[in-house]
């Protein structure tokens, strides 16, 4: 299935080098692009794109703003990736409150950007790696285990523990598939069981998750 995309960025430069790295995906489709954010509201609503990867700062309207307006209208069932070159917490927050499935930073690596398409199309809420060990780490007040995330530890197979640390670490599902030699289905399934054995409602306080019980340390994130 082709995942159809509209780029939003003012920058001319900016917005043909996503169009070209989109583009060259097989599977992915530059269906138009957009200067401004009142332009991408425009056509998100009459192309009914599948993603919308949306600029931060533009004129007219900044992309917070046409995030919030487009994923109000009940027409539009887009999914909204936020790219910027600002790493602010108050950018992310503000973007995941306007109903944005993932917020990147414009020097992500081409493999990742394409990645994070294919999971927020595929239903996922996706920080970059930096962003997510950032917010972990200003949040994250207690290093030490709890016993009771120890024993929901002791409930998780090993491979639940293996897809938890690639997780943790802030992998997508395609990107943990491929290191485990897994089928993106089954990678999901593993998710969602983590989700439900620990309780936990998102992939971010999966993250959390393994910071709390050791899995992982602040430089293991992005690796």
């Amino acid at each position: 299935m082709t995942v159809r995309v509209l780029i939003a960025d003012d920058q001319d430069l900016v917005r043909q080098g996503l169009e070209t790295i989109v583009s060259a995906q097989p599977d992915l489709q530059v269906v138009a692009t957009a200067s401004t954010g009142r332009e991408a509201i425009h056509l998100a609503a009459e192309l009914r794109p599948d993603v919308v990867l949306m600029d931060i700062r533009m004129p007219e309207m900044d992309g917070l703003e046409a995030t919030r307006l487009l994923l109000a209208r009940s027409e539009v069932s887009s999914r909204v990736i936020v790219l910027t070159t600002f790493d602010a917490d108050e950018y992310v927050l503000a973007a995941l409150r306007a109903g944005a499935s993932g917020f990147l930073l414009k020097d992500v690596p081409r493999r990742r950007l394409v990645d994070a398409i294919h999971a927020v199309h595929d239903g996922e809420v996706l920080l970059s790696p930096a962003i997510t060990r950032r917010l972990v780490e200003r949040h994250l007040e207690r290093p030490a285990q709890r016993p009771e995330d120890t024993a929901a530890l002791d409930r998780l197979s090993g491979r639940e523990i293996d897809v938890l640390r690639l997780v943790a670490t802030g992998h997508a599902n395609r990107e943990i598939a491929d290191t485990l030699h897994l089928s993106e289905s089954t990678v999901k399934t593993h998710v969602g069981a983590l989700l439900t054995k620990l309780r936990v409602r998102d992939r971010v306080h999966l993250v959390i998750f393994g910071y709390d019980v050791g899995l992982v340390v602040p430089g293991d994130v992005g690796r």
